[in-house]
């Protein structure tokens, strides 16, 4: 059975794997900032609990089952399969990745995602502030390979060069690929797309 302060204790946990705090839970899932504060926690002398639907928003957020957020409570952490993670500076060096964009070798260290699903996947650590205020230093970004892209996803690329980028995806032609900068004070891309090596889709972020 548990307690109101595991449940609490599990949300905050949650926030802390996320890379955030419970304010940012709350603003991710599209809840009032202060939902998760802890003057709500406690009214007068008694304590209170969270709202099922705004857990239920916080775990559809980050495609997370009740199940996963239980083991926060038991000190456990995520269940899930070790996903390889990078720096995106690293990404450009030579070894990591197949043509394809599937991570080889060594030199990677390793995260876990609760309720995924596609095991094809590897994450970046973002560096800088290019991809701001999208994506920020820090920030951890799930990369699918073997997903389909499609105009307006977000997108990692690696070029022929080494240089490997985050952007969005804002067309594609037969000979060149249009991106779209997602921090407004980097200039957009137009590549050649014998100067690609790869492209592959984002579809999950760590804030």
């Amino acid at each position: 059975m548990f307690s109101h302060k595991d449940i609490w204790s599990a949300l905050d946990r949650l926030a802390e794997y996320c890379s955030t705090s419970p304010s940012g839970l709350a603003r991710q899932a599209g809840l009032d900032p202060t939902t998760f504060n802890k003057s709500k926690r406690i009214s007068g002398s008694k304590q209170r609990w969270p709202s099922t639907e705004s857990l239920s928003k916080v775990l559809s957020v980050h495609n997370m089952s009740f199940e996963d957020f239980a083991r926060f409570a038991d000190h456990a952490g995520p269940k899930g399969p070790a996903i390889p993670l990078i720096g995106l500076a690293q990404a450009g060096d030579e070894g990591f990745f197949d043509d394809a964009g599937f991570p080889l070798g060594g030199g990677w260290d390793d995260v876990r995602v609760p309720g995924l699903e596609d095991e094809n996947v590897y994450a970046l650590q973002i560096v800088g502030d290019s991809m701001d205020p999208v994506f920020r230093a820090g920030d951890k970004i799930l990369v699918a390979p073997n997903a389909t892209v499609r105009r307006g996803d977000r997108v990692v690329v690696k070029t022929i060069d080494g240089e490997v980028m985050a952007k969005e995806l804002l067309r594609q032609s037969a000979h060149k690929i249009e991106l779209l900068s997602l921090n407004p004070e980097y200039d957009d891309r137009i590549l050649s797309k014998k100067d690609v090596q790869w492209m592959a889709r984002i579809v999950w972020v760590s804030q």
